[in-house]
């Protein structure tokens, strides 16, 4: 299927479906509200808002709007008619009309806000609606994409055409997304296709392709991207040379449109693979004149280049350590490299060198990104930024949030989710991962004694630090929907929500992006608000239990195998044994993980009384008849929670089967088929874990059911 195909199908819009509002007649009588677009600026950004302004706007109310010259030609005349055409005398009705752009260029932008756009920032915007003019300003041009982003969201969901009033400004100055792709096509973790960058060991992409993802990050307010995966190889390390900065120069123009500025993942060992050298040793003047030149070259092909992301000392990647060098040492060779052309190194905290043994309970992974990186709080340079993942371990359903989360009180950081779906099903199985978040971001830390909750920690508020923000992995990839299953494409954009405004709700972001995916049939956008809130805890009910996690099939990660995670051959993720489950992580007998955490949430987690259910087995082994807070014994609450999610498995695939005929047909055929497959693929889960629980423990289920 070629790109012309792709953009003609309704899942390819994705939450740019701009369906009608209402109805024709409803639609035609507010069309005049918006009858034109001008701007005096003169800026390939500010020319891609009116683009997506006068696309969107043509959708929904039937009548594309007159766009002034001014506003797409470039040689055009500047001066005061740049209100809209015949703004002064209402000539042909045409007196209502949107006014986009930036302060600097627009007088009567100026006018309109008044000393009220001090405080909206670089990437802030404005909304007001005053006599008619519908004005959208900002300090910069990225500033008025995002201004005419939030408009058509607003018409897109409901809102009153008659009347805007809207400051906003992003929460977090770094809103990043991380492609894992590589070089040959393939995407580590991918669950949607083949790379739309990558084809054949080349880079090689449909610019159009390009320019519609930069689209669909930017309306969500996303600015930064890393174009290849964090495990880089051979030949992705010589993207910082000059034979491969052109394309990349051309993905980084097309992107740079959109607000959206270029990472590169490096490998730590590229002056030895593609510079000749005999060491990659942070301290060495070779190497560190050899980065130099490298990043010399980039900002001459890429001058706005964001930096460099990298993965190091971890899971086979080489690093510092190989030099007897520390995180702080390898990070700091390369800011000095980028630091002068004002780029940053985004050093990611995934590193442990431990693998658990079942004789040995004391040795715990969950303890190394804090073991590692919290001595070394201070040590890194100001362009530096810690990318944190949310959870100690690896992207489980459920895991605390990282203790090294605030814990770095002079160190900069962001914290890293993963929208792909790794343990979450996969993009086969339904799992809105927006309520996992909030509970991330929501979290207490405790940082400095005081409110700290992790979104003021990735924020950068609560230690007064300058640069912060969000990293997560993206879940896209050629497959004509983008996301594989139609209703992934959520993820996506809730995490760019949130990224913007960590205040928002998960309902409110799955209700925003249920009414511009789908429409104002409200029978279809309750039915999808209510999936997508209850999924997560489907998913949770019926695969690992109580916050253990793993449990899945080795390298693929897809399917139940309870003791079959790569490293986990003796069940030393759950310790399973006769006598009990879960993994001792307590100060008192355990591996002392419990310990990272700070004042109260120290204690709650030692405390196996005051322990969450949701975490036990994370921070506890316990008998199979520890009673829960529920009432419910363990071993009681894993039989009833696989049975029951397996049952609401096959609910969510009736429920989407109520919408037959409501949604385009490609939309609902595809998602269909996926929603059966989960249904089906929730029994498998039930009998694998309820039977290894069985006959681990000897108890049989309350209820009489089979489970063996």
């Amino acid at each position: 299927m070629n790109e012309q195909q792709h953009a003609g199908r309704a899942d390819y819009r994705a939450w740019f479906a701009y369906h009608p509002r209402v109805d024709l007649e409803t639609n035609m009588e507010k069309a005049p509200t918006y009858a034109w677009i001008a701007s005096s600026d003169r800026n390939d950004t500010v020319r891609a808002a009116i683009s997506v302004l006068a696309e969107g706007i043509g959708a929904m109310f039937g009548e594309t709007p007159w766009v002034s010259a001014l506003a797409t030609d470039p040689d055009g005349e500047t001066g005061k008619r740049s209100v809209g055409p015949n703004a002064a005398d209402g000539a042909n009705g045409a007196d209502s009309g949107i006014l986009v752009g930036t302060f600097a260029a627009n007088e009567r932008l100026r006018e309109i806000f008044g000393v009220e756009a001090a405080e909206l920032g670089r990437e802030g915007f404005a909304i007001r609606t005053k006599e008619g003019v519908t004005a959208i300003g900002a300090h910069t041009p990225v500033g008025a994409l995002y201004g005419a982003f939030h408009l058509l969201r607003l018409l897109a969901t409901g809102a009153d055409p008659s009347g805007h009033e809207v400051f906003e400004r992003p929460a977090n100055k770094l809103r990043m997304i991380n492609q894992w792709d590589n070089i040959d096509g393939s995407i580590e973790r991918g669950y949607a296709g083949p790379s739309i960058f990558y084809r054949d060991d080349a880079i090689d992409f449909e610019p159009a392709r390009i320019r519609d993802y930069a689209r669909l990050l930017a309306s969500v307010g996303l600015n930064a991207i890393a174009i290849n995966n964090v495990n880089v190889h051979r030949l992705e390390s010589r993207f910082v040379t000059e034979d491969y900065l052109p394309r990349l120069a051309e993905l980084a123009a097309i992107f740079r449109v959109y607000g959206i500025k270029l990472l590169l993942s490096v490998n730590f060992a590229a002056p030895i693979e593609v510079g000749g050298l005999p060491t990659a040793d942070p301290l060495d003047e070779a190497v560190q004149q050899w980065w130099h030149e490298r990043a010399a070259a980039i900002y001459e092909a890429i001058p706005d280049f964001c930096g460099f992301l990298v993965k190091a000392d971890s899971e086979n990647r080489p690093g510092p350590f190989t030099y007897g060098r520390g995180h702080a040492e390898g990070a700091n060779m390369l800011a000095d490299a980028l630091g002068r052309h004002g780029g940053l190194v985004v050093w990611r905290c995934f590193v442990y060198n431990c693998k658990q043994d079942w004789r040995d309970r004391k040795t715990d992974r969950a303890r190394a990104a804090y073991d590692h990186f919290m001595p070394l709080d201070g040590a890194f340079r100001d362009n530096v930024v810690l990318q944190i993942k949310n959870g100690p371990m690896d992207f489980q359903a459920r895991e605390p949030v990282s203790p090294l989360l605030g814990a770095m009180e002079r160190t900069n950081q962001v914290v890293e989710f993963q929208i792909t779906q790794e343990y979450t099903g996969q993009q086969r199985h339904l799992c809105y991962l927006v309520p996992q978040w909030k509970t991330v971001l929501d979290f207490e830390t405790h940082a400095l004694g005081g409110a700290a909750p992790v979104k003021r920690i990735a924020d950068g508020s609560v230690h007064g630090r300058t640069l912060g923000g969000f990293a997560a992995v993206s879940n896209i990839g050629a497959d004509p929907n983008w996301t594989g299953h139609p209703l992934a494409q959520a993820n996506l954009y809730g995490y760019g929500r949130l990224a913007w405004n960590p205040e928002l709700s998960a309902e409110a972001i799955a209700e925003e992006w249920a009414l511009q995916t789908f429409g104002a049939n409200r029978r279809v956008a309750d039915a999808v608000v209510g999936m997508l809130m209850e999924s997560p805890d489907i998913y949770e009910s019926y695969t690992a239990p109580l916050g253990v996690g793993w449990m899945v099939n080795p390298n693929h990660h897809y399917g139940p195998n309870v003791d079959g995670y790569e490293y986990d051959k003796w069940g030393t993720y759950h310790f399973a044994d006769r006598d009990g489950v879960g993994v001792d992580r307590t100060v008192r007998s355990g591996t002392g993980y419990a310990g990272q955490y700070r004042g109260s949430n120290a204690n709650m987690y030692e405390s196996l009384a005051d322990c969450p259910d949701e975490l036990l087995l994370f921070f506890h082994h316990v008998p199979y008849g520890h009673r829960l807070k529920s009432g419910r014994t363990v071993i009681q609450h894993i039989y009833d929670t696989h049975f029951d999610g397996a049952q609401r498995a096959g609910e969510l695939a009736q429920r989407w089967a109520s919408l037959e005929g409501l949604v385009a047909a490609d939309v609902y055929d595809e998602a269909l088929a996926r929603f059966r497959e989960q249904a089906e693929h929730a029994k498998e889960w039930r009998d694998r874990i309820n039977t290894y629980f069985y006959r681990k423990s000897g108890v049989p289920d309350e209820q009489g059911r089979t489970i063996y």
